[in-house]
This record gives structure tokens, C-alpha cells and sequence, in this order.
């Protein structure tokens, strides 16, 4: 396998996570600008590594594994900091959702994918939707600039948490023959 330059930008958001979690912890006022900012520009390398691999057929087993894990895992690093600051049921429930469904539906996607049907759970436009207000509203939560901001992204966290369970959904709908084929009733 070659390195190129999408691999190199998904391996450069993997090495922003503790770098996005120091940044979270420093004791300064400019520090939840610098943590938002380091999450936003994790979020454009991920936009940038896919246009980029697809752009220019760069697309490789190691990237296609690599970029949900990283993306994974940057969310899933934000929604635990974010529930820790705030320590309130009204940012933890949603945050559980979320995590609890990223977990199904990868474990979903990796089962379709051993039996040959993984196109069945393909990326929907409710997940991009999703996954739009859920940066949104992790961008928010994380620079905290004041009241307004955190009210509006904790909306935009309840939307995407409502987008989450519709998506899942529509995943185990699209997988539910596979899953009950041998079930009998």
C-alpha cells in the first residue's frame, strides 16, 4: 500500500485527538476557541481526505477502514468531554444515543459486510444530515461562547439525536432480512 495524501490526512486527524483533549483541559480562556477549532479542522480533513481519495482514485482498503474509525473516535472524544463539562442528564442522554448507536451500527455494518450484503447499510442522507447538526452542535457545546450558542447546540444535539435514532432505524429495516432469516416466529 502507498501513502498518499487522503491516508496522510486521516492519519493527521487520528494524531489531533490528544492534541483536541489537551486543548480541552488547558487552563485558559482561549482554550474552548482552540478545542472547537481543532474539532472543525478535523472535520474538514475528513470532508478533504474523501473528496481527494475519490477525486483522484486514491481510495485504499487502509484509508476506508482508517477514516470511520478516526471520525469515530474524534466524535466519540467530543461527546465524552462535552458531557463531563456540562454533568447534565440534558447533554448525557443524547450523547448516549449517539455513541450507543455508533457502536450497533458498526457492529451491523462489519456483520452485513461478512455476509456479503453491506451495501444494504450504506451511508443514508439522514446520516449526513445527522452528522451535520451532531459537529454542529459538538462545535457549540465545545467553545461555550455564551448562552445563546450553548442553548442552540443543545437543540442542535437533540436533533441530532432524534436523526440518530431515525437512521439507525432505517439501517436495521434495510438489514432485517439478513438479521431474522433464521428466526422462526
Amino acid at each position: 500500500m502507498k501513502l498518499n495524501i487522503p491516508i496522510f490526512l486521516t492519519l493527521f486527524r487520528v494524531i489531533l485527538i490528544p492534541f483536541f483533549v489537551i486543548a480541552f483541559y488547558l487552563p485558559f480562556s482561549w482554550s474552548p476557541f482552540l478545542t472547537t477549532s481543532i474539532f472543525f479542522i478535523a472535520g474538514v480533513t475528513d470532508w478533504f481526505d474523501g473528496y481527494l481519495a475519490r477525486k483522484w482514485k486514491q481510495t485504499t482498503r487502509f484509508g476506508a477502514f482508517l477514516d470511520p474509525v478516526a471520525d469515530k473516535v474524534m466524535v466519540t472524544v467530543a461527546l465524552a468531554l462535552v458531557v463531563e463539562y456540562h454533568h447534565s442528564f440534558w447533554v448525557t442522554v443524547p450523547a448516549v444515543i449517539m455513541i450507543s448507536r455508533e457502536i450497533i451500527i458498526s457492529a451491523l455494518r462489519e456483520w452485513m459486510a461478512e455476509i456479503g450484503e453491506r451495501s444494504k447499510v450504506a451511508v443514508s442522507w439522514v446520516g449526513k444530515v445527522k452528522t451535520a447538526a451532531q459537529m454542529l452542535a459538538l462545535g457549540g457545546l465545545l467553545w461555550r461562547y455564551n448562552v445563546a450558542m450553548e442553548i442552540s447546540a443543545i437543540i442542535l444535539l437533540y436533533i441530532a439525536a432524534i436523526l440518530t435514532v431515525w437512521s439507525m432505524l432505517q439501517y436495521l429495516k434495510a438489514a432485517k432480512g439478513s438479521l431474522l432469516d433464521q428466526i422462526e416466529l
